[in-house]
């Protein structure tokens, strides 16, 4: 485990020397002591990004030449696949196979923005058909230049890919800031673009508390652009920062995710669609489908099974076989679910299933998989994200009182809807203000497709080409072509 930042291609020690604890949340034991950076080692990475860009070879690589650079990060990825997992596993406490699959992800992820980079050769400019005939006018595309990545603990590794590989392949320079929580894997990428020939300062990765690491690089004015994944008020902080400077900003933030199921879904699929859908990753999803709404019908039937099924789900320490359910991150995302389990009881909300410590798991910040009924639709475990094994489930009567209840959120990230009628599945899917839609399934990602949302749930999109966008600046080339004077001042003879 690292204990040293990596800066301009080198690792160093904090400039005050501070650590501070990783804890695995399976037993709440501290596994390392993380370098502690500061607004002195952020100055720094973000001088060293600076010059890079400014100066070093990156920017000025063929698309071609930075893509081989990031196949080699895919491939010493994959090449470390088991280790990385089991690392995310001790830091974020998720099941091996999960983790397992992030790290695959991952490297899929840099796999992607290598081929995105290689085209970029073949499209270097685009012309623009001008009304004016002694005028030519062409697009072209340049990186962005200086990126400030703040990413958090629920997918380390994989969160990091999504900013740093298309920052990469559009010829950026970076700085990254993981969350406190979870350090690891994202000092061990460090390692990785080292090993993959990336040149010094092009990624720089400075772990550290949020007020003393993330805010000062949130407010550095040789910051160009920032992107953050996390919650709504740090989300909030970090626009206001950024204001200051009027830094092009990509915001992912939170979700409350509705989930609609028709009294023609099959029981069992839409079942294991709804516990994957907010069990999975512990309900530490900013997608996931925490509002299930289902048919009148059909409620019944559906809540007996699904509190059957999820009273089976296998809980515990992530490196054991058979894991389905891991502990929670930490003993203050803990606490935190805790309590909205018992506000929502105040409120009126009946606990159908789970809601508490499973027995005989003393240690450790494990949650059984909670359903919740009964709430009012303005209550807090409605309306607001819970990030935890907890999903609240309500009936409906028809379409239209569906889509009204799914709709009724600050938040619209995701929304997911189940039935045998395809036309119907359409038709809501389109009434849904949310920016990513599933249609009998709950949380497929792939990297080929745009991610983000509407309303409070963030600006800009990641993933995908719009992924890239998000790095790259737009500049219009446009010349005089003629050998006459233009005639404003001096007259054509």
């Amino acid at each position: 485990m690292r204990d040293r930042l990596f800066i301009d291609g080198k690792w160093q020690a904090p400039a005050k020397g501070g650590t501070f604890p990783v804890i695995n949340p399976a037993t709440e034991e501290v596994v390392h002591q993380a370098p502690a950076g500061t607004r002195e080692d952020i100055d720094a990475a973000v001088k060293a990004a600076r010059l890079a860009f400014d100066k070093g070879p990156w920017t000025r690589l063929s698309g071609k030449e930075r893509g081989a650079v990031l196949r080699r990060i895919s491939e010493i990825i994959l090449a470390r696949k088991l280790d990385l997992a089991r690392l995310e596993v001790i830091d974020n406490g998720k099941p091996m196979p999960e983790a397992v699959w992030d790290v695959e992800d991952t490297a899929g992820c840099f796999a992607f923005y290598a081929g995105l980079a290689e085209e970029m050769d073949d499209n270097p400019e685009e012309t623009i058909t001008l009304a004016e005939p002694r005028f030519s006018s062409k697009v072209v595309r340049e990186p962005i230049g200086v990126a400030g990545a703040i990413i958090p603990w629920n997918y380390p590794l994989l969160m990091a890919s999504w900013k740093v590989a298309p920052a990469l392949a559009a010829g950026c320079t970076m700085v990254l800031k993981p969350s406190e929580l979870t350090p690891l894997t994202a000092l061990e990428l460090g390692a990785i673009v080292e090993e993959a020939g990336l040149p010094a300062g092009v990624l720089n990765i400075v772990t550290g508390l949020g007020a003393e690491a993330g805010q000062p690089l949130s407010e550095h004015p040789g910051v160009d652009k920032l992107a953050f994944t996390g919650s709504v008020p740090t989300g909030a902080k970090i626009m206001a920062a950024a204001a200051r400077d009027i830094k092009n900003v990509s915001l992912e933030l939170g979700g409350k995710s509705p989930f609609v199921v028709f009294a023609d879904s099959d029981i069992e699929k839409a079942v294991e669609w709804i516990m994957f859908g907010i069990f999975w990753n512990q309900g530490q999803v900013c997608s996931a489908t925490s509002r299930v709404l289902v048919e009148d019908s059909l409620y019944p039937a559906l809540m007996e099974r699904l509190v059957a099924e999820s009273a089976k789900i296998r809980i515990g320490n992530g490196l054991e076989d058979r894991t389905l359910l891991g502990p929670l991150v930490s003993k203050g995302q803990y606490d935190k679910v805790l309590a909205a389990i018992e506000r929502g009881k105040t409120e009126g909300a009946v606990v159908a299933g789970g809601g508490k410590r499973p027995a005989g798991l003393d240690k450790g910040y494990f949650l059984e998989p909670t359903i919740l009924t009964d709430m009012p639709e303005d209550s807090f475990v409605w309306t607001e994200e819970i990030f935890g094994p907890v999903v609240c489930v309500r009936p409906f009567k028809d379409e239209v009182d569906a889509i009204r209840m799914a709709n009724d959120s600050r938040f619209g990230l995701a929304a997911a809807v189940m039935s045998k009628d395809k036309a119907r599945c359409e038709r809501v899917a389109k009434a849904f203000r949310a920016g990513i839609v599933w249609i009998n399934c709950s949380q497929p990602t792939f990297t080929e497709a745009p991610w983000g949302g509407y309303k409070q749930s963030g600006i800009g999109r990641e993933l995908g080409r719009w992924g890239l966008s998000n790095y790259l600046e737009t500049k219009q080339i446009t010349s005089f072509n003629s050998e006459e004077p233009w005639g404003w001042y001096i007259k054509p003879a």
